[in-house]
């Protein structure tokens, strides 16, 4: 007698096959869904040419189109100027009672530096000065090529896309801009990771310098080789100066030079080895009242990168996440026992709000 077979019907192989299957996304998808999403078209380091990982984000990449983003938003601001139809408006004014000013410069530089990284990294939470209309919405492709500058110095670095905050000032300096005092003004670009600043970006529009810097990455920008601890030159805002003048010379002595300057950008700049004629050297940065996020997170990540340290004014680190104000005042410093400015610096918080 033959053996018996077990034969299958076409609907049971298919069925099977679809029950199999099935189990196999579950148990896939169930993985991706804490890692990585899905596949797109794009790029990605260990990807296949022309793939990249939705859910994860390479930082290396993230810190070569945030200078493109600065370069092209600076475009933007020098444009304006040099046409000398700024369209400037007021759009309110600080907690001290100066007025803030916005142009065309700010719009347009925003827009371009906004949709550049936001088309490149479409799962990246992206914070910017500038409010966006439906109306201003552009196409702003990045060609992800990595300058080589960047190349030599970053290795390719993995993080989840939501844990990336990025903030965005398209035009620091808006006072000084509408002034024509040129050198105070930059665009700047910075990544925070789980709130901790990483990757920073700072350019100057009308001089085409540009520094930046990746945490435990590098840096195209360096330390000088001194600064004063004991009776330091101090850098303060030109329209934000508050108390800091009066605390700076009761703390450190009526020989403390004080430079009033525009931006914060500028101010951390001046701080560094910036091969800029017309920057100020200063061996401490201090402002004391509010500030927002998108002016200071690219100067943090910068200084931090070198080993330097920006905190409140009570030594506490800034996260650059929530809300889009700092309300601690800041204290910036490199190369200097940071812990012992802000101890000599108790009053100065006691005054940070005017």
């Amino acid at each position: 007698m033959a053996p018996m077979g077990i034969r299958l019907s076409p609907l049971g192989v298919a069925v099977f096959c679809l029950l199999g299957l099935g189990v196999l996304y579950h148990l896939y998808s169930g993985f991706l869904a804490g890692r990585f999403a899905f596949l797109v078209l794009g790029g990605a380091p260990g990807a296949e040419p022309g793939v990249v990982v939705v859910g994860v984000v390479d930082l290396r990449e993230l810190l070569a189109a945030s200078v493109a983003a600065a370069v092209q938003g600076g475009a933007e601001v020098k444009r304006v100027r040099e046409s000398n139809v700024l369209h400037e408006k007021a759009k309110g004014k600080t907690r001290e009672g100066a007025e803030e000013k916005m142009t065309s410069g700010d719009l347009l530089s925003n827009r371009k530096m906004y949709y550049l990284l936001k088309a490149a990294f479409p799962g990246v939470q992206i914070n910017t000065e500038e409010h966006l209309d439906a109306d201003d919405q552009e196409i702003i492709s990045w060609d992800r090529t990595i300058p080589e500058d960047i190349k030599r110095q970053i290795q390719p670095k993995l993080v989840q896309a939501d844990s990336v905050t990025m903030w965005i000032d398209p035009l620091d300096a808006t006072q000084e801009y509408t002034e024509n005092l040129r050198q105070y003004v930059t665009t700047m670009v910075c990544a925070a990771v789980d709130g901790k600043p990483v990757i920073g970006v700072i350019h100057k529009p009308f001089s085409g310098y540009t520094a930046w810097a990746m945490v435990k990455g590098g840096s195209n920008i360096k330390a000088r080789s001194s600064y004063d601890e004991q009776t330091p030159t101090i850098i303060v805002s030109r329209s934000h100066e508050g108390k800091v003048r009066q605390v700076a010379s009761q703390t450190f002595g009526n020989k403390t030079k004080i430079i009033n300057a525009g931006g914060a950008g500028y101010k951390v700049l001046s701080l560094l080895d910036v091969p800029e004629a017309d920057q100020d050297k200063a061996d401490v940065y201090i402002h004391v009242t509010y500030i927002k996020k998108w002016d200071i997170c690219a100067g943090n990540a910068v200084l931090k990168t070198l080993g330097g340290q920006m905190t409140t004014l009570a030594g506490e680190e800034i996260s650059y996440t929530g809300s889009d104000g700092n309300e601690g005042g800041l204290i910036a410093s490199i190369n200097i026992n940071h812990r012992a400015l802000v101890e000599k610096l108790p009053v100065l918080d006691k005054s940070s709000q005017n």
